[in-house]
């Protein structure tokens, strides 16, 4: 490590009380040392039990037959989830209007994400309604453990099989806490068409589990795959039965389902021998794990309540001109969500 790197210490010290995860960047979180002495065990088993505690905090928001099914198996699955009017005027929004949107390539998916700033929802009320269905909310908050807001957008995956495998088929855990990801897909998802999959009941933090972490951190910042390294750990099929675990689960549903995920669990895109694209609705909420309250959230401020992703994107673009670190989220200009990839 270069001596200039050691002035980096002290967030690496911050990182480690917060939701970062990367164990290649931050040397205190992938010390082999810091890990055999239980440095990884201990902050995904304290930010378990914070999540626990948390949820228990936001249960009343939904059914005692959701809440049951999700603490079962780690995910919401609901069709017909929009009235049949309000779906067709958010699939007309997504479908006719151009949008300036951003693309990033992981091997064979190109995936297209189209930010929904208030200036956007105020043009298309069907897409605001979607967002801020108050049964999505309570859905997403449950599987983050977090109040607060999320983060929405268009999403479109796009898959050329031809292409360098992708990455996002290997099954994952995002990290090493419970955060969401919700899909209210546009149109039907076949079997063939590259479906989300899922590992029921992953997300519990089981003794086996945990120990599996531990193991995983004691090599992951020299591994390899830089997502591994990253903290988004990889599994392997055969490795699920010793975990006490089923193999994931195809999610085929028809357009207009929505599917809220605790992404803790092991999950992933089903690769597909065909051409795909899969457009959606999505969410994503990920605050730190450690926080012992589920309000207070910056995302909810004025002025930048909904604005986050252009915050991010003119934040990313400021570096890459000034500090010359490029980014993965390239400008495509104004498409439609359905369109064919742009990079």
């Amino acid at each position: 490590m270069k001596a200039l790197e050691y002035l980096n210490l002290p967030f690496w010290i911050l990182g480690v009380a917060g939701a970062e995860k990367s164990l290649r960047k931050n040397p205190i979180l992938g010390s082999p040392y810091l890990n055999r002495l239980g440095l990884h065990r201990t902050r995904v088993s304290v930010a378990a039990k914070m999540a626990k505690m948390r949820r228990a905090r936001l249960a009343s928001s939904l059914s005692e037959s959701d809440r049951n099914s999700f603490d079962e198996n780690g995910y919401f699955l609901t069709e017909d989830f929009l009235p049949t009017e309000d779906f067709e005027a958010l699939r007309k929004a997504a479908f006719e209007e151009r949008f300036d949107a951003r693309e990033m390539r992981q091997g064979q998916a190109v995936t297209r994400m189209v930010p929904l700033p208030p200036e956007v929802l105020d043009r298309h009320p069907a897409v605001a309604r979607a967002l801020r269905d108050p049964r999505a909310l309570a859905q997403i908050r449950y599987a983050a453990s977090q109040g607060g807001e999320p983060i929405s957008f268009f999403q479109t995956v796009i898959v050329d099989p031809s292409g360098q495998k992708d990455p996002q088929s290997n099954i994952h855990s995002d990290t090493f806490h419970a955060t969401s990801k919700a899909w209210l897909f546009l149109q039907d998802v076949s079997e063939e068409d590259g479906p989300f999959c899922f590992v029921p009941g992953s997300h519990r933090l089981t003794p086996e589990r945990l120990n599996w972490q531990h193991e995983c951190s004691l090599s992951a910042a020299t591994d390899p795959d830089s997502h591994h390294a990253s903290g988004s750990f990889r599994v392997q099929p055969e490795e699920l039965a010793g975990l006490n675990l089923r193999q994931p689960v195809r999610m085929a549903v028809r357009a207009n389902t929505l599917i809220v995920a605790d992404t803790f669990a092991f999950h992933g895109r089903t690769p597909s021998d065909k051409p795909t694209i899969r457009c959606e609705l999505h969410w994503h909420m990920r605050r730190s794990p450690f926080l012992p309250w589920t309000g207070l959230d910056p995302k909810s401020l004025p002025g930048i309540r909904g604005r986050e992703l252009q915050l991010f994107m003119a934040i990313s673009d400021a570096k890459e001109k000034l500090l010359k670190k490029p980014h993965i989220w390239r400008p495509v200009g104004a498409v439609a969500v359905n369109a064919p990839a742009q990079i």
